[in-house]
């Protein structure tokens, strides 16, 4: 049986959030680069109809609002996202968010701390 994959993907959105696992990084905030990938298994482009696809709009709306509370762990900032992505439509298949952190507080130059998760609907086509 034949079947396509349509990925729909926000990325290096930019926020300055208050994630950290320290206090000082809860009180200073920080630069955070996210990316979301969501896969459908239906081409949109054949009917031209943004109700058969994932609006990236709302991705990025849904991220905003998961990356606006403050939370210790990155992993707890992406399980939220993905959890509220999942909740808004039922379309997806596969949900992939990389969170990536500037500068974490442990002395290094130039480095970037990224955690991802992967969340995939369990059924066969």
């Amino acid at each position: 049986m034949e079947c396509y994959t349509q990925k729909i993907a926000l990325t290096n959105a930019r926020f300055f959030a208050y994630h950290g696992y320290y206090p000082e990084e809860q009180l200073i905030g920080n630069e955070f680069f996210l990316d979301i990938t969501c896969t459908i298994h239906h081409l949109a482009g054949e009917d031209d109809d943004l109700a058969n696809t994932i609006n990236y709009e709302l991705l990025y709306q849904l991220a905003k609002e998961e990356m606006a509370v403050p939370r210790k762990l990155l992993e707890s900032v992406i399980k939220s996202i993905v959890d509220s992505i999942r909740k808004r439509t039922d379309k997806i298949d596969e949900i992939t968010v990389n969170l990536r952190k500037n500068n974490p507080p442990f002395g290094g130059d130039r480095v970037m701390a990224e955690v991802s998760l992967c969340w995939q609907r369990n059924s066969s086509f």
